[in-house]
C-alpha cells in the first residue's frame, strides 16, 4: 500500500505536463479528473476479484500502472509525438485506475481475514496509501535528483515491480483472532506513526537545508527499512505462533466420540417460513427480484439491494461533497501555491504535507472510529460528519490566506481528506455485509469522480482562466500572447474554495442522516456473528 499512492502527486509534476504541452488550468483539470475518474471507480477491479485469484488482479493492476505512467513520461519527456488532451486524460486514467486492484487485492483480503478489527486495518493500510507520496518523493529525489519529469517514471515501474514481488503473500485465510492481534496492530500503528514522523522531519529540513544526492541516499535508506518494519514484527508473530504450536499438547485421559442424530425434516417443518429448504427456494430468485427485499443491515446485501438503499445513496451524497471538494483542493494544491508567490520547493512541501496528514488522517479515523464503536456505541458515519466540517476551515483559509496559512490549510485539507476513506469503506463493509464487499467498497467512490469533474473541471478550472484572463487583459494582453496561462494573486482561488467550503458543509449536514438512520444498528453487537464463525471453525 505504501505505493498505491501515486495519485496524490500529481500537484508535483502537474506543472512539468502543463507547461510542455501548452495546457491551460481547464485542461490541466480535466487530466486532473481523468486521475481521480480512473482512480475511484474500481468497479472493473471489484469484479476481476469476484471472479479471479487475488494474485491475478495484483499482476494486472501492475501491468496497468506501467503502462499508463510510461505513455505519460515518453509524452512529457518529448520521445513521443504530442499526444490530444483525450490520448493524455485515458493514459492518466488506466495509470490511475490500477491503483484499485491494489486497493482490493490488500483491504478486500485484509477485511475478510481481520473482520473484528477491520477500522483499525483499513486505517492502517490507507494510512500507508496516504504516506506513499511522501515516500515515492523521497526516493525519486535519492535516484533522479530535483527532476519532476522523471518523477512520472519512478510512478510508472516501481508501485508495478512491489506488486509483482509480493504477490504471492496476499492471500485470504480462515479468520481466526490472533490471541495478541491488538498489541500487535498497535505495533503497526507505532511503526508507522515512527515513519510519518520522520517523513514530515525531512521535509521541513529539505525546506531549510539542500541536502546531496549522498544524503538522500542515506534518507531513503531509513525510509525504506521503516515502511519494511511491518514485515519484520509479521515474522516474529508468526515465529512466535509457530513455536507455540510445536509445544506438546498432554493428551486427554479419556475420549469420548458422539454420533450425531439423523435430522429428519417433517412435512410440518418443511412448509415453516424459516425452514431449509424454503431458504433455498428463496436464494434461488433471481436478484432483480429481491431488490426491495433487503436483509438487516450488517447482513450480506446483494449488490443491487445495497445499490438502491437509502443508506447507500446518503453515502454517495456526502461522498458526492467530501471526497469532491477534497479532490479538486489536493489536485490544485500546486497552482495554489505558484498563486500565491510559494517556490517550486515550498510548493512541493505543502504536496508532502498532504501526504503525511493524510497518513495520519487516515489512521486516526480508522483507529478512534474502532474505539468509538467498542467502548461508547458511537455510529461511525458521526465521525465523518466531523471529519467533513473540518475539512470546511482547510477551504476557508486557502479562500482568504494570510502568511503561512497554506501550511495549515495543507495539514487540515490532507488530515481530511485521508480520513474519509477508510470510514467509507469500514462503513460499507458493517452496514450491507462482506459477500460483496470486492466490489461494493469500489461502488462507494464513484460519487467522488462525479463530484472532482463538477468541482474541479467545471468549476475551479474555469474561474481560475477567468481571473487569469482578467490579468492578462490588465496588461493588455491576450491569451494568443502567452503559452500558459497563469494567475498570481489571493484571487486566483477565492470563489472556487468559498464554493467547496458550502459544498463540503452541506454533505456534513447529509452525512447527519445516516448517523440518525444507523444508531440502533451501531447500538448491538455489530461483530458478534464474526466470532461466532470463528469459534466454529
Amino acid at each position: 500500500m505504501a505505493g498505491a499512492g501515486a495519485i496524490y502527486l500529481f500537484g508535483t509534476y502537474s506543472k512539468e505536463i502543463k507547461a510542455p504541452l501548452g495546457y491551460d488550468q481547464t485542461t490541466l483539470n480535466l487530466l486532473g479528473f481523468s486521475k481521480d475518474l480512473g482512480a475511484t471507480v474500481g468497479v472493473l477491479s471489484g469484479l476481476v476479484a469476484e471472479v479471479t485469484p487475488t494474485w491475478f488482479v495484483l499482476l494486472l493492476g501492475a501491468a496497468l500502472n506501467f503502462g499508463g505512467y510510461f505513455m505519460i513520461w515518453l509524452a512529457v519527456t518529448e520521445k513521443i509525438a504530442k499526444p490530444k488532451v483525450w490520448q493524455m486524460c485515458i493514459y492518466i486514467c488506466i495509470g490511475a485506475n490500477s491503483q484499485n486492484f491494489a486497493n482490493t487485492g490488500a483491504l478486500v483480503t485484509s477485511v475478510k481475514n481481520f473482520p473484528e478489527s477491520r477500522g483499525s486495518m483499513l486505517g492502517l493500510l490507507k494510512g500507508y496509501t496516504g504516506l506513499s507520496g511522501a515516500v515515492m518523493t523521497q526516493i525519486y529525489l535519492a535516484v533522479y535528483g530535483n527532476d519532476s519529469k522523471s518523477l512520472i517514471l519512478l510512478i510508472g515501474w516501481l508501485p508495478a515491480a512491489i506488486s509483482v514481488i509480493f504477490v504471492y503473500t496476499i492471500r485470504t485465510m480462515k479468520p481466526v483472532r490472533h490471541p495478541n492481534e491488538i498489541r500487535v496492530f498497535h505495533h503497526f500503528l507505532f511503526a508507522s506513526i515512527v515513519l510519518a514522523v520522520f517523513l514530515m522531519a525531512i521535509t521541513l529540513t529539505e525546506k531549510l537545508v539542500t541536502f546531496s544526492k549522498a544524503e538522500y541516499a542515506g534518507v531513503t535508506t531509513v525510509v525504506c527499512f521503516l515502511v519494511f518494519t511491518p514485515l519484520f514484527i509479521s515474522i516474529r508473530e508468526e515465529l512466535l505462533v509457530w513455536n507455540i504450536k510445536k509445544r506438546p499438547i498432554n493428551p486427554p485421559t479419556e475420549i469420548t466420540v458422539e454420533k450425531p442424530k439423523p435430522v429428519v425434516e417433517t412435512k410440518q417443518e418443511a412448509s415453516e417460513p424459516g425452514s431449509s429448504k424454503q431458504v433455498g427456494e428463496k436464494a434461488q430468485k433471481s436478484c432483480f427480484l429481491t431488490i426491495f427485499d433487503r436483509p438487516e443491515r450488517g447482513e450480506d446485501y446483494t449488490i443491487l439491494q445495497a445499490l438502491t438503499s437509502i443508506d447507500m445513496l446518503v453515502l454517495f451524497l456526502a461522498t458526492f461533497c467530501g471526497l469532491g471538494s477534497s479532490l479538486t483542493a489536493v489536485d490544485n494544491l500546486g497552482q495554489i501555491g505558484e498563486s500565491l508567490g510559494y517556490p517550486n520547493k515550498t510548493v512541493t512541501s505543502f504536496v508532502s504535507l498532504v501526504s503525511i496528514w493524510n497518513y495520519f488522517g487516515r489512521v486516526f479515523s480508522g483507529f478512534v472510529s474502532e474505539s468509538l464503536i467498542v467502548k461508547y456505541k458511537l455510529p461511525r458515519p458521526l465521525m465523518m460528519t466531523m471529519v467533513l466540517l473540518l475539512a470546511c476551515i482547510g477551504y476557508l483559509l486557502v479562500a482568504f490566506p494570510v502568511p503561512g496559512s497554506l501550511y495549515v490549510a495543507s495539514i487540515i485539507i490532507g488530515f481530511s481528506f485521508g480520513a474519509q476513506l477508510p470510514l467509507l469503506f469500514a462503513i460499507i463493509s458493517e452496514l450491507f455485509g462482506l459477500k460483496y464487499y470486492s466490489t461494493l467498497f469500489n461502488c462507494g467512490q464513484l460519487a467522488s469522480p462525479l463530484g472532482s469533474y463538477i468541482f474541479n473541471v467545471k468549476l475551479t478550472g474555469m474561474l481560475y482562466d477567468r481571473e487569469a484572463l482578467k490579468d492578462l487583459a490588465k496588461r493588455g494582453l491576450t491569451r494568443s500572447s502567452v503559452k500558459e496561462l497563469t494567475c498570481i494573486g489571493t484571487h486566483c482561488f477565492r470563489l472556487p474554495f468559498i464554493i467547496l467550503a458550502s459544498v463540503t458543509f452541506f454533505g456534513a449536514l447529509s452525512s447527519l442522516i445516516l448517523v440518525v438512520r444507523t444508531r440502533k444498528f451501531y447500538k448491538s453487537d455489530i461483530y458478534k456473528k464474526y466470532r461466532e464463525n470463528a469459534e466454529s471453525l
